[in-house]
């Protein structure tokens, strides 16, 4: 049995992994197109992720990257919410190699030092921000899942590709009408419960 620092990196990996792979097949326009009223799109979750990790496993315990923050490059702050999408000059590519760093690093911060390690969160509040990097670990795999659920309703509402594989094999093995009669069976229940 795998001891707890590597069951809970493989759980932070299996996020990345479903982050990442509602991005196959993408062309840059689908990958970058705002799909909620507040602009969450595939590309910019990934992307949001990958800062995460970078500040949470670089700065919070002393390692740090010669990577930089797209927006520190540029020297024009996150104030415009940049974490959250491509910008003009970053193809998909870009950011994914720039994510794929990030996650490089962070898995070296997760592999050099044991979980009671301690950090700082230099942007959380003074009362909690002293952490341990099992601690940051589960807090980012959270996070991640998160994302990764968002980014699985938007992807299933561009193409129909679901799940945690892109076959969407995990999801039971209905043909279509099989999945419209569910749908409309969940709509009746709803509708009977309007107000």
């Amino acid at each position: 049995m795998a001891d707890l620092r590597t069951q809970l990196h493989d759980m932070l990996r299996v996020q990345r992994a479903a982050l990442l792979l509602k991005l196959e097949g993408l062309d840059e326009y689908e990958a970058r197109r705002p799909r909620t009223p507040t602009g969450t799109n595939l590309l910019g979750l990934v992307k949001h992720s990958a800062a995460c990790e970078l500040g949470y496993f670089g700065e919070t315990f002393a390692r740090p990257s010669e990577l930089q923050l797209p927006w520190e490059v540029e020297g024009v702050g996150p104030e415009d919410n940049e974490d959250m999408f491509a910008t003009e000059d970053e193809s998909m590519a870009d950011v994914l190699a720039w994510s794929r760093a990030c996650f490089d690093h962070a898995d070296a911060t997760i592999g050099a030092l044991p979980l009671e390690a301690e950090g700082r969160v230099a942007w959380w509040p003074e009362d909690r921000n002293t952490v341990t990097l099992g601690q940051i670990i589960v807090h980012m795999a959270l996070d991640e899942a998160r994302h990764a659920g968002h980014a699985d309703i938007l992807r299933e509402q561009l193409d129909g590709a679901v799940g945690l594989r892109s076959e969407g094999n995990n999801l039971p093995e209905w043909d279509e009408q099989r999945w419209a009669d569910y749908v409309a069976r969940l709509t009746l229940i709803a509708e009977a419960h309007a107000p």
